[in-house]
Formats: C-alpha cells, sequence, structure tokens
C-alpha cells in the first residue's frame, strides 16, 4: 500500500525552506548593496547580476533562438 505521501511532503518542506533561506539572503543581499550604495546604483548593480546569471544560462543551456521557434509566421498565411 501507500506510505501516505511522506516523502513527498519531506519534499515539499525541504523545498519551502531552501526557498525561505534562498530569499532572505537574496534581501540580505539587495539591502547591504542598497545601504552601501545607495538605491540607484544598488538597483543598477542587482540588474547587472541578473543579466549577466540570465546570458550564462541562456549560453550554456543551448536555448533555440526565437524566431526558429515556429516553422510558418502569422504573416505567411
Amino acid at each position: 500500500m501507500d506510505d501516505g505521501g511522506g516523502k513527498f511532503f519531506l519534499w515539499v518542506i525541504g523545498v519551502s525552506l531552501a526557498i525561505g533561506v534562498g530569499g532572505m539572503l537574496l534581501f540580505l543581499l539587495i539591502g547591504a548593496a542598497w545601504y552601501a550604495w545607495g538605491p540607484f546604483i544598488a538597483l543598477i548593480v542587482v540588474g547587472l547580476l541578473l543579466g549577466v546569471g540570465s546570458w550564462v544560462w541562456e549560453r550554456t543551456h543551448g536555448g533555440r533562438p526565437y524566431d526558429d521557434e515556429y516553422e510558418t509566421s502569422v504573416a505567411d498565411r
């Protein structure tokens, strides 16, 4: 029979804790940058870090170009 889903609920609790700790660390990092550099520079730095991170992710995981996503376009119909 089924064990009641204990493994699933432990997984949910673990993921929830990981998201919570990650969120606290993110807010700590953004708050420290905000305090050290002021709001405008902190937002620029955080935005640049997110941009570089997304660029690296896209380059390493081999994303497809957007214009090759569909075989035909709406204009061809």
